[in-house]
């Protein structure tokens, strides 16, 4: 089974430049690494700043640097913290993060897998992301946060990278394994740079 949804492109030209990190959940309990999102994201946000130097124009450099720095750090952080907070516990497989630099657009990945029974909320979710208004969505899902004192999901990151980052965003339902049965889900995070 493979379902795809909202702008998720199977088939990606050649990328020179990508970094791929794995976290086996055999290791150490994933929760446990949920506080080291925020290292790895900003491991790899630097790690793609040495792919845009330096311009005669050092403040418009410096600027550009920043912002490109701050969108890699904040969306690799929301995509592991979802890919780890969604992750189907009982699986061993690995979750995953890779950025690819491309001419004009850095592409993120992050694949997880997913309990069965969570897939069709999941979908619908997505389904509702990809109809709907983000910037309403958005003040929805605020005002609702502020309602909820008991409010352990935020709901803002992918309605964040959307409408403040003018990222475009796909995913991919996949069975990589029949018994037991492991489904995967790899999130595809576009980003014009």
């Amino acid at each position: 089974m493979t379902q795809i949804f909202g702008e998720f492109n199977e088939i990606l030209s050649p990328s020179q430049e990508y970094l791929i990190l794995h976290f086996s959940p055999s290791s150490i309990p994933l929760k446990q690494r949920w506080r080291n999102n925020g290292l790895s994201a900003d491991f790899m946000a630097y790690y793609f700043m040495t792919f845009f130097p330096g311009s005669e124009d050092e403040h418009h450099t410096n600027r550009k640097q920043a912002e490109i720095k701050g969108a890699v750090s904040y969306i690799a952080n929301e995509l592991l913290e979802n890919a780890m907070k969604f992750n189907d516990e009982t699986s061993l497989y690995p979750i995953s993060i890779s950025l690819h630099l491309h001419q004009e657009k850095l592409i993120f990945l992050t694949t997880n897998s997913i309990a069965r029974e969570k897939v069709s909320n999941f979908q619908a979710y997505i389904q509702q992301l990809i109809t709907s208004d983000t910037e309403e969505l958005y003040i929805s899902q605020l005002e609702k946060n502020a309602e909820d004192e008991t409010c352990t999901v935020s709901g803002l990151g992918i309605l964040t990278m959307i409408n403040d980052y003018l990222a475009t965003i796909g995913w991919k339902f996949e069975t990589v394994e029949e018994q037991p049965q492991i489904i995967t889900v790899t999130t595809m995070v576009q980003l014009t740079i």
